[in-house]
């Protein structure tokens, strides 16, 4: 993943290959007649900007929440606050309870979660480009499908790494 991040950043999750990834999500969903709600933290909406960069997505796509700080993932989307305050953020049952959290706030039928850190800095003792993508879908066998992600380079390149990777995630579940 991380050899196709780039410094473009934000921008470049939305017009180079995440738009790609993002039609293929959205045609996807349609074709079964599925939604999708998303929940950020790292990427900070760029995942819901790449699924609204294309035309049509409103009839696929239900809304997204920034969850940003640590207690708002509790708050907002249900992520057990005994799990944060053991693990913080950066986990993957983190990721997971995010991706149903969405489904549940947002009516979504497929629900798409992003955690991680973007960097420089460190996090609850993770180091930057350590990220955790999930996507939540009605389908038989694992309903939550987690994917760890060691990500290399700027702060730009993890968050749109991220954004390919839950993309990319997204399509394989779909």
């Amino acid at each position: 993943m991380s050899d196709g991040a780039t410094e473009a950043g934000a921008t470049g999750a939305c017009a180079g290959p995440g738009t790609s990834a993002a039609r293929q999500v959205l045609a996807a969903a349609a074709a079964r007649g599925l939604t999708l709600g998303v929940a950020e933290s790292l990427t900070g909406g760029l995942v819901v900007a790449a699924l609204v960069g294309v035309p049509g997505a409103s009839a696929v796509l239900r809304g997204g929440v920034v969850a940003y700080a640590t207690d708002l993932k509790a708050a907002l989307l249900g992520v057990d606050a005994d799990l944060l305050a053991a693990r913080g953020a950066v986990d993957p049952d983190v990721a997971a309870q995010m991706a149903l959290g969405v489904r549940r706030v947002t009516g979504a039928d497929v629900g798409l979660a992003t955690t991680g850190v973007a960097g420089p800095d460190p996090q609850d003792g993770h180091p930057p480009g350590l990220v955790y993508v999930a996507v939540a879908a009605p389908r038989p066998g694992a309903e939550v499908e987690v994917r760890r992600l060691d990500l290399r380079g700027a702060r730009p390149a993890v968050r749109a790494g991220a954004v390919a990777a839950v993309l990319g995630l997204a399509v394989e579940v779909l």
